[in-house]
């Protein structure tokens, strides 16, 4: 049992706890329930959860939120195409944002996919001085994806 000015009380009863809390004019909250035995704390819990919410929203707008951006490419992509897709993700990751990066198939494209895989290698390998590999490429239905993430 803990007061509400932060002192411990020690251990008692949950009614001898239920009517220190009625005498002060507060609620009795147990802070750690799956003590043994369990935490009590006399406090006024509308001001402690007024408190949670604060800190939670506090820690809410210090995390940085990473978006994934996608670039898409197709098998027959010409180098000056491909040079602007390039700087188009160097952007995105430099903003701190990881970059999928998709080469789609239609058509009989489909019958020459391993023959298109280096097309997203050399992709990765132009953007290496910035990026890294974040998942390498894989074949997913009708389309091939890597994922480049900002180096640290």
């Amino acid at each position: 049992m803990i007061g509400q000015d932060g002192q411990q009380l020690g251990i008692m009863s949950s009614r001898e706890a239920y009517k220190l809390a009625q005498d002060a004019e507060l609620d009795l909250v147990k802070i750690a329930p799956t003590a043994k035995p369990p935490v009590c704390k006399i406090i006024d819990y509308g001001k402690y959860c007024y408190e949670l919410a604060r800190k939670e929203k506090e820690a809410k707008k210090k995390q940085k939120i990473i978006e994934v951006k996608e670039v898409r490419l197709t098998p027959n992509i010409d180098t000056n195409d491909l040079n602007t897709k390039m700087s188009s993700a160097r952007k995105f990751l430099e903003k701190g944002n990881k970059v999928k990066i998709t080469l789609r198939f239609r058509g009989r494209e489909m019958a020459h996919m391993s023959k298109s895989r280096y097309i997203l290698d050399d992709f990765a390998e132009s953007l290496k001085d910035i990026a890294v590999v974040d998942k390498p490429s894989k074949v997913e239905g009708r389309s091939m994806v890597m994922f480049l993430s900002a180096k640290k």
